[in-house]
C-alpha cells in the first residue's frame, strides 16, 4: 500500500477528513495541559436517565445489568436503525468556539459493531451531523471509550451529541458520559507572523469551522495568509446525492478568507475518497463498468459536479486541485485503479481539467499527490503529467502534499523532487505539509518528547530553507492544520496524540514555529543535528575582536552546508547598560560568500562587505537582550567565518 514499511507513516493526503464541518477529533489533549473544566457528567447512578432520551422510537432507561462505573449505567433498547441511539440536548451547555472533549463509555448488549460520537446541529430547521470519534470497535465483552473533541463553529437552534453504530440495532449501553474543555489561552501577538516573515510565497493553513472563530481565527488571522478548506470542497460536502449541491460547509470558510484577505486553495474536485457511492453506480443500479455507457455517464457527472462547484465560487478561489492522488507507482503506467480510472481510463483527468479551465480560466490548475519524493511516484507522475502536457490538457501546476515525519524524507529527496519538475515549466506548491513526531506505527507518546519536538523544528527549519530556495518555482506552501489541536494524524494510521503542526493544543507557539521564523530560537541546550538537513559544518569560531563602546557581541553559526551552499545563523546581544531602539551588524566575508535570501532583516553586501539591518519587530533591544537573524548563503572552495563584525562603527566581541 505503501512504498515502504519505513513509510507507514507518510499516507493519503487527506484519507481521513481533519473534521466534519465544525468538528475536530483527537485522542485526548496534551499533557502539559491545566486540569479540564467539567460542563456535563452522565453517571446515571442517581437512577434517571440524566436528560438521555432516544433519537427516535428506541427505548433508554436506566440498568443495573452492566455497568461502566458504580453500579447503573444507560440501556438503549428498540433500535430500527443504526443512526438510531441515546441522544442528549447540550444546545444550552456548549459554547461556540469553545473546544469540548466528549467522553462516553460504550458496549453492546450482544454481538460486534462498530461505534461512533457524533452530534446533530440544526440552523433554521436545516440538520448538519458532525462525526466526533469515527468507527470504534465495540462488543458486548467489554466497555470502550469513544473520545473526541468539538468546537462550534456556527449559531444553532439544535444542538445534541449522540451515540450511534455502522451497521446493526443491536441493544447497547452507555455510561460516564463527560464533556470538559480547557480555558483557552490568548494567542501570542508579541511574535513574528509567519506570513510576514516568509515573503517569498503565501504560506497557508488547512481549515474546518472550527479554525475561523474565537483564538483560533486570530491565530489564523494573524500568521497565514493562504487558506485551503480542508475536507469543505470535497464531493460528499459539496453533492452528497446526484444535483443536489450544497456549500453549507464551505461557505463560510470562504467568506472567512475574503474577509481577512487571505488566498483560497480549492481542494479537491476529484479524488477517489470521500466520493459518494452514486457517482459509481450506473444507469441500472448497479456498480460501474468499463462500458460505453457507463463511462459517457460517469464523465457527464464528473463535468456537471465540476460546472457547478467551481462556478459557485468564481474568481473567489484562485488554485484548485483538479485531480488528487491519482498515482500508483506499483502499477506498471503509474496509475491508481480507483473506480475513475477502471470506467473512464485517462478520460477523467482529461475531462476534469478541460472543463475546470472553462468554469474557472482565472484559475491556476493542479494535480496533487503524497510521497512526490519518492523516486518512483515521483517519476510516475512526472510521465503522467509531461503526457498531459503534451496533449494540451491544461495543467498549470504539481502539488507535493509533503506528509512527512521527524526522520524522513531527506532535504536531498526532496529537492529532487522539486528539480523533477522544473523543465516541465510549471509551478509547485507544497499543498498538506504536516510532521508527523512518529517514526513508526508502533510509537505512542502520551507528551510529545522533547527531543523528537526539537528534531521536528529541524525539520521545518530545512525545508522551509529549501522551499524559499525554490521561490521562481514554488508559489504557495500550506500546512495541513493550523495547531495540533486539531490534526488527522491523531487517528490516523493508528489512534495516538501526534503534534505535527507549528503551534501547540493551546495555539501556543512551538520551536516548529521558530524553525519556520527565526531557527535561532529553536531550542539551543542541545546539539541533536537536524535529521533531515545536509551536515551542517561544525560551529566556526569567529576570532575575537576588540570591544566596543557599542557594548555588543556575536555569535555566527553555520547550521547547514551543501555544494554551493550554505545557511547561518547570527545573534547579536547588547552587552551594554543603554537599551537599542535599532541596530546595522556589518562584516566582511573572506572567501567570496554572498547572501542570497536573509529572514529578520534586511540585508545589503558589496563585494565582501555585507550588512544587516533589524526588521520592523526586532529593533529595541534591551539590555542583556539579543536579536536573530538567519541567512541563506552561497560559496566556493571555502565558507569560512568572518572574523570580525561592526555596530554603530565599533567592532563586536564575539562569542
Amino acid at each position: 500500500m505503501r512504498a515502504s514499511l519505513r513509510l507507514a507513516l507518510i499516507s493519503v493526503a487527506a484519507a481521513l477528513p481533519v473534521a466534519a464541518a465544525v468538528a475536530v477529533t483527537s485522542a485526548a489533549s496534551a499533557a502539559d495541559e491545566p486540569t479540564p473544566i467539567t460542563v456535563l457528567t452522565s453517571d446515571f447512578e442517581d437512577g434517571t436517565t440524566q436528560g438521555w432520551a432516544g433519537r427516535a422510537s428506541e427505548t433508554v432507561a436506566v440498568s443495573t445489568t452492566v455497568a461502566h462505573g458504580g453500579s447503573t449505567s444507560l440501556s438503549v433498547t428498540g433500535r430500527t436503525a443504526a443512526w438510531q441511539g441515546p441522544s442528549l440536548d447540550v444546545l444550552g451547555t456548549f459554547e461556540k468556539g469553545t473546544a469540548y472533549t466528549i467522553s462516553a463509555w460504550v458496549r453492546l448488549a450482544s454481538g460486534s459493531d462498530n461505534a461512533r460520537l457524533s452530534v446533530e446541529r440544526r440552523t433554521d430547521g436545516v440538520a448538519a451531523y458532525d462525526q466526533v470519534v469515527g468507527n470504534t470497535a465495540i462488543d458486548s465483552g467489554r466497555w470502550v471509550n469513544l473520545v473526541g473533541r468539538y468546537t462550534l463553529a456556527t449559531d444553532v437552534d439544535f444542538l445534541r451529541v449522540y451515540v450511534e453504530t455502522a451497521s446493526s440495532t443491536e441493544s447497547l449501553y452507555i455510561d460516564d458520559v463527560t464533556a470538559s474543555y480547557v480555558p483557552a489561552l490568548p494567542i501570542q501577538t508579541n511574535i513574528p507572523s509567519v506570513q510576514d516573515v516568509v515573503t517569498e510565497f503565501p504560506v497557508g493553513a488547512a481549515i474546518t469551522g472550527a479554525e475561523i472563530v474565537t483564538e483560533h481565527g486570530q491565530l489564523l488571522d494573524k500568521h497565514f495568509n493562504s487558506v485551503t478548506p480542508g475536507n469543505a470542497l470535497k464531493w460528499d460536502a459539496t453533492e452528497p446525492s446526484e444535483g443536489a449541491f450544497t456549500y453549507a460547509q464551505a461557505d463560510p470558510l470562504v467568506s472567512f478568507a475574503k474577509a481577512h484577505g487571505m488566498a483560497i486553495r480549492g481542494h479537491t474536485l476529484v479524488w477517489h475518497n470521500q466520493t459518494p457511492s452514486w457517482v459509481f453506480t450506473g444507469a441500472d443500479g448497479q456498480p460501474m463498468t468499463a462500458t460505453a455507457d457507463d463511462k459517457a455517464l460517469l464523465l457527464d457527472r464528473l463535468e456537471n459536479h465540476i460546472r457547478n462547484v467551481a462556478a459557485h465560487y468564481g474568481t473567489d478561489i484562485g488554485v484548485w486541485d483538479v485531480v488528487n492522488e491519482v498515482i500508483d507507482e506499483n502499477q506498471s503506467d503509474g496509475l491508481r485503479r480507483s473506480s475513475w480510472f477502471t470506467v473512464a481510463g485517462l478520460d477523467y483527468i482529461r475531462t476534469a481539467f478541460r472543463v475546470a479551465r472553462e468554469v474557472a480560466p482565472h484559475a491556476k490548475l493542479f494535480i496533487n499527490d503524497y510521497n512526490t519524493n519518492v523516486p518512483a511516484k515521483r517519476d510516475k507522475l512526472y510521465a503522467l503529467v509531461a503526457q498531459l502536457k503534451a496533449e494540451g490538457v491544461p495543467v498549470d501546476g504539481v502539488g507535493h502534499q509533503m506528509h512527512v515525519n521527524v526522520s524522513w524524507p531527506s532535504i536531498a529527496d526532496t529537492k529532487a523532487m522539486l528539480d523533477k519538475f522544473v523543465p516541465l515549466g510549471l509551478e509547485q506548491q507544497i499543498t498538506e505539509m504536516d510532521v508527523s513526531i512518529y517514526t513508526s506505527n508502533g510509537e505512542s507518546f502520551p507528551t510529545p518528547p522533547a527531543d523528537r519536538l526539537l528534531q521536528q523544528a529541524y525539520v521545518y527549519r530545512d525545508m522551509f530553507a529549501l522551499f524559499r530556495q525554490y521561490r521562481d518555482e514554488i508559489t504557495s506552501v500550506t500546512l495541513w492544520g493550523l495547531a495540533d489541536d486539531n490534526t488527522w494524524l491523531d487517528t490516523f494510521p493508528v489512534t495516538r496524540k501526534d503534534a505535527p503542526l507549528l503551534f501547540d493544543t493551546r495555539l501556543q507557539a512551538k520551536s516548529a514555529y521558530w524553525g519556520v521564523v527565526d531557527p535561532t530560537k529553536i531550542n539551543t541546550t542541545t546539539s541533536t543535528p537536524s535529521p533531515t538537513g545536509p551536515t551542517p559544518n561544525s560551529p566556526t569560531p569567529s576570532t575575537p575582536g576588540t570591544p566596543g563602546t557599542a557594548a555588543c557581541s556575536v555569535t555566527y553559526r553555520v547550521t547547514g552546508s551543501w555544494q554551493g551552499g550554505f545557511q547561518a545563523d547570527v545573534r547579536v546581544t547588547n552587552t551594554g547598560s543603554t537599551a537599542w531602539t535599532s541596530w546595522t551588524l556589518g562584516w566582511q566575508f573572506a572567501a567570496g560568500q554572498q547572501i542570497t535570501q536573509l529572514w529578520n532583516g534586511s540585508a545589503a553586501q558589496s563585494g565582501a562587505a555585507a550588512s544587516v539591518t533589524n526588521a520592523g519587530w526586532n529593533g529595541a533591544v534591551a539590555p542583556g537582550a539579543s536579536a536573530s537573524f538567519g541567512f541563506l548563503g552561497s560559496w566556493t572552495g571555502s565558507n569560512p567565518a568572518p572574523t570580525s563584525y561592526s555596530l554603530k562603527g565599533t567592532i563586536c566581541a564575539t562569542a
